[in-house]
């Protein structure tokens, strides 16, 4: 048989599951990590918080602020999560794509910061958060920090007196909150007095700040405006008026 070999053509963007699904700001990006428990093991972090991951994890959000391009306007991260706040959009809106590319940025910084030498990996889902809803979301998650904060002492707890971590688990099934706060006390321990960043997470947002320069032309001291980070050193409770204050602010709400 003669002639130019068959060649079948088709356009495989026909074929894409939600390729064109897009959505209207404001959002927020929530990525989870995956599978962190073999990191803690890997790394030898320490329990039942580790100041270093911590850092790691807000030096993350520090790049997605500011150096990703993604720019979203305000980050708000706890344990293995973070959260960020999209006012306006980038990749035309796709959720597909900013799903995609947002986790793949905060793996790969992670992945530097902690030096890991096997892949690190978020998922991450888009949420809507038009009307206001931004300081019900975060306050929700918020919460979540706190109910994880607990949990993560108690259980720490009940592992070093023995306790496998299923049995851990096991035992702390539907324990109330006050029982915990008592149970965690006994050992010396107010759950009211750890450090901020492990019961309230960490908020951290753009600011434009002023900052001295030298202008090697003329030999003067000069200000110039800046794009700067800020982590308020004790995130304040977001149920506050202060805190949602806070929030509607940097919403633009």
């Amino acid at each position: 048989m003669s002639g130019a070999p068959f060649r079948y053509n088709m356009d495989t963007g026909d074929r894409e599951i939600f390729s064109n699904l897009t959505i209207f700001p404001p959002v927020f990006v929530r990525l989870d990590g995956r599978a962190f428990h073999r990191l803690t093991r890997a790394l030898h972090l320490k329990k039942p918080f580790d100041p270093a991951f911590n850092e790691s994890m807000r030096a993350v959000c520090r790049y997605l602020l500011t150096g990703s391009g993604l720019s979203p306007a305000f980050a708000y991260t706890f344990s293995d999560e973070i959260s960020l706040y999209f006012p306006t959009l980038p990749f035309s809106g796709r959720v597909e794509k900013l799903d995609s590319v947002t986790a793949a940025v905060a793996a790969s910084k992670l992945t530097i910061e902690l030096g890991c030498t096997e892949p690190l990996a978020f998922d991450a889902r888009t949420i809507p958060a038009a009307g206001g809803f931004a300081v019900e979301y975060l306050v929700s998650r918020q919460n979540e920090a706190w109910r994880n904060h607990i949990n993560a002492y108690c259980q720490n707890a009940l592992v070093e007196e023995g306790m496998t971590s299923r049995q851990a688990a096991a035992a702390l099934r539907g324990m109330q909150s006050a029982a915990m706060h008592e149970m965690m006390f006994e050992r010396g321990v107010n759950l009211a007095e750890t450090p901020a960043w492990q019961r309230r997470g960490t908020l951290l947002y753009r600011e434009e700040c002023i900052k001295e320069g030298y202008n090697p032309l003329t030999g003067e001291t000069v200000e110039a405006a800046r794009t700067c980070i800020r982590e308020p050193e004790e995130t304040p409770l977001f149920s506050t008026e202060e805190g949602a204050a806070l929030l509607r602010s940097l919403a633009g709400a």
